[in-house]
């Protein structure tokens, strides 16, 4: 984000919580900040949504920093996620700040804007931890997780226990919950009968592909195209 951008969320901040992430908030940021209305525009030409997508990256940084910072070594990969999502929930500080986010990204207009911020979330928390997947299962990890971080904010938004206990104990609930599918697909991969059975649809999966890394990795993925048989 550029220092302005910066500038003009610091202002925002204060007025969010009665304004939303609106053009209203946006107009008296940029007052409060300094900077001129049509610079504000230029920078955020979608008002409130931009502000808010841009309150969202911040976060992202915050928890980024912040895990980069701690050694995980020592904690089990399920403990490792909990810690991740944690760190994301509490780089927000606000609830009043997220609950504004979640009511406007609850709007059909901006519902896609939405589910992007939670995706790029928990590939940014994947990434960090070191997936390395590059088949199916890079999507469907951040699906899951996707669904984990989603429940989670929602539960904090209502929870009054102290140090926002609760959460935490609802998130540790929810990655316990998902620990006990993989175990199930791990032995679902163990018994014979079932790999025949899933064979084809196996076959398929095996084709995809996680995004690359590139200029089109804002593509959802690809089907990995079949090398052409060989002559002779």
């Amino acid at each position: 984000m550029t220092d302005q951008i910066e500038k003009l969320l610091d202002a925002a901040l204060l007025h969010v919580p009665f304004d939303g992430w609106t053009d209203a908030a946006l107009k008296a940021a940029a007052q409060d900040a300094g900077i001129d209305l049509a610079t504000a525009r230029a920078l955020l030409p979608r008002g409130g949504v931009d502000l808010a997508l841009a309150f969202h990256r911040r976060g992202d940084a915050a928890m980024a920093a912040r895990l980069a910072a701690e050694d995980l070594s020592e904690m089990r990969f399920r403990d490792r996620i909990a810690t991740a999502v944690r760190y994301r929930i509490e780089a927000a500080e606000d609830r009043e700040l997220v609950r504004r986010g979640t009511t406007l990204f609850a709007l059909p207009p901006y519902g896609a804007d939405g589910a992007r911020a939670i995706w790029g979330t928990v590939d940014l928390i994947w990434t960090t931890l070191g997936d390395s997947s590059t088949d199916y299962n890079w999507y469907t990890k951040r699906a899951t997780l996707a669904g984990v971080y989603s429940a989670t904010v929602l539960y904090w938004l209502g929870d009054d226990s102290p140090g926002a206990q609760a959460t935490w104990n609802f998130l540790d609930r929810r990655i316990d919950e998902v620990m006990q599918i993989e175990r199930v697909k791990g032995a679902v991969q163990k018994n014979a009968l079932a790999r025949m059975v899933l064979a084809g649809p196996m076959a398929v999966l095996s084709c995809i592909r996680a995004p690359a890394r590139s200029p089109q990795s804002d593509l959802p993925g690809h089907i990995q195209p079949k090398a052409p048989p060989q002559q002779g």
